[in-house]
């Protein structure tokens, strides 16, 4: 058994893994990782089950420490990674051996990233699952945010060479959304919805993204009879500024709800950086399935993509000791 000694994290990450499921009936949100796909990537190059429990890291920078070989790889938001000075790609996976230390920098394209651990992190699920929900205290191995000094256990790492997974880029595209269920409590404010611009709010969370852009009035008031939320409903509260539900969301909400963010773009939105605009675009029902089963056919495929890593190291230190550019001339020479 090894262990990841974590020397310093920020906020906003934890444990997460596909979320708990069958649970929502007693009150209990899915939770899970903000965006699945990254997670199955991190999971893809180092063997394991595409949605097994990795530690999902916020915006800011973390480093960790290894107690014994571990084998661990990196997707998710475009950050500066490197193990004890050797770059560690995103998207890629490396081994780190006994005292190395993995430095993640700040996130400079995306959110969050996923870190995911050969042979997966050593926790007691509860009601099937690791991942942490910090308002209910649930979550394995720690109910809560990671902190500094926590340790997670997992496998020692085996002798598999280091993997590359090659993605598209993400498109710069408008979030797709379904209208509905309460989408005629707007009236024609459900156009502006729309054909504005949106921002996320610095104050947003697991649990909801507030939006930053024009009111959207309510025709008869912000009050509905609770019924039942979904991963990406988006409410219109009192003061009229939209609230995407995410993951760690409440299961009932007595707000009308504009629209639903489809599946297939909550990780795209969940990787939206504070302050960046986009816009929303609405699609039926059947595309929005189609979206979706298109996401599961990239899901798993994900193995297959999955080749050896070209080195790409060099000892800058090294090369200041060498030659290597030979004997000078000038070219004016005859």
């Amino acid at each position: 058994m090894s262990k990841l000694i974590i020397d310093n994290i920020g906020p906003a990450s934890s444990v997460q893994d596909a979320g708990r499921h069958g649970t929502q009936r007693y009150g209990l949100p899915p939770s899970g990782a903000m965006d699945p796909l990254a997670l199955a990537v991190a999971n893809a190059l180092v063997g394991n089950a595409l949605f097994t429990a990795a530690i999902e890291i916020g915006p800011l920078g973390a480093s960790f420490t290894a107690r014994g070989p571990l084998r661990v790889a990196l997707s998710g938001a475009q950050r500066p990674a490197d193990i004890s000075g050797r770059a560690l790609a995103n998207n890629g996976s490396a081994t780190l051996q006994d005292g190395e230390v993995l430095r993640l920098g700040v996130a400079r394209g995306g959110v969050f990233s996923y870190l995911a651990i050969e042979g997966g992190i050593q926790g007691e699920p509860m009601f099937g699952s690791l991942a942490v929900n910090a308002r209910a205290g649930l979550g394995s191995p720690y109910p809560r945010p990671l902190q500094p000094g926590d340790e997670i256990s997992a496998a020692a790492a085996g002798d598999a060479p280091d993997q590359r997974i090659e993605l598209p880029a993400v498109p710069e595209l408008p979030i797709r959304v379904v209208l509905g269920p309460q989408h005629d409590e707007f009236g024609d404010a459900g156009q502006s919805f729309l054909d504005s611009e949106w921002r996320i709010s610095a104050a947003s969370d697991r649990m909801g993204y507030r939006l930053e852009g024009p009111t959207i009035p309510h025709l008869h008031g912000h009050n509905v009879v609770s019924d039942g939320t979904v991963n990406g409903s988006i409410q219109i509260p009192g003061n009229g500024q939209p609230i995407v539900l995410m993951p760690d969301r409440g299961t009932t909400g007595g707000y009308p709800k504009i629209a639903t963010v489809i599946t297939a773009d909550l990780g795209r939105l969940a990787q939206t950086q504070a302050g960046r605009g986009f816009r929303f675009k609405s699609i039926g029902m059947a595309e929005a399935q189609a979206e979706y089963r298109a996401m599961a056919r990239r899901l798993r495929g994900l193995p297959g993509l999955v080749h050896a890593a070209r080195s790409s190291w060099l000892d800058v230190d090294a090369l200041h000791t060498v030659n290597v550019a030979g004997i000078a001339v000038s070219a004016f020479d005859g």
